[in-house]
């Protein structure tokens, strides 16, 4: 039978001065009891049948729809070109296009990118067994921090995916060395991010597409 998930995400803390500066940012998060396995056959035509949604002319237009152009916006306010460094979606059919259709990775991969095609709404998975109890949310750096098992120094005002106790991942950036999701690894920590422009009911269809997926055994 498959494995109980929750379905409803938890909404993670915003530090009070990004949440000045950039209005409309968050991140819901949930958790599932799951473990790393390649994806059913479902799973793997699901993805072949999202391959045929993206042909070259749909990839140039996706930046003028709403999503992919709120998360834009906010990669420039963060100081990053996103026609250099790509929004996540538009990352996604840029690979599609090179590679000839979506390949199957893993499950959780696999889970992450449809969610991520089916709702332009980037999700991210951890190892929830370090995970603090209170939960994920946004903030950034202060000095002397260090970034997962390598233990690399963090400058200082580095916007990151932290709990209460260590930084998780860069935002819109690497997760943590030791904090992805790995063979022994049986309960996940899913997590979206949101901008100005992005409605929250796609955050919350985003995750919960990927833990509908993984909670299936």
């Amino acid at each position: 039978m498959p494995e109980e998930v929750e379905l409803s995400a938890a909404p993670g803390f915003v530090e009070p001065q990004l949440g000045a500066e950039f209005p409309g940012l968050r991140l819901d998060w949930l958790s599932v009891h799951t473990r790393l396995r390649n994806s059913p056959p479902d799973v793997r035509e699901r993805l072949r049948s999202l391959s045929n949604r993206y042909r070259g002319a749909s990839v140039v237009a996706m930046r003028t729809q709403p999503i992919p152009h709120a998360y834009r916006a906010f990669f420039r306010q963060i100081g990053l070109d996103p026609d250099a460094t790509r929004v996540p979606s538009e990352q996604a059919a840029v690979t599609r296009l090179l590679h000839g259709g979506f390949r199957s990775q893993d499950l959780v991969e696999d889970a992450l990118l449809i969610a991520l095609v089916e709702t332009g709404v980037p999700v991210w998975a951890l190892n929830a067994d370090l995970v603090d109890a209170g939960g994920l949310g946004l903030r950034t750096t202060g000095g002397g921090e260090r970034f997962g098992t390598v233990e690399q120094p963090l400058a200082s005002g580095r916007l990151v995916i932290a709990d209460a106790q260590r930084v998780h991942a860069l935002l819109f950036g690497l997760v943590a060395p030791g904090h992805g999701v790995a063979r022994d690894t049986r309960r996940i920590a899913l997590f979206a991010v949101g901008v100005s422009g992005v409605p929250g009911i796609h955050l919350e269809e985003a995750l919960w597409t990927c833990g509908e997926m993984l909670s299936t055994v």
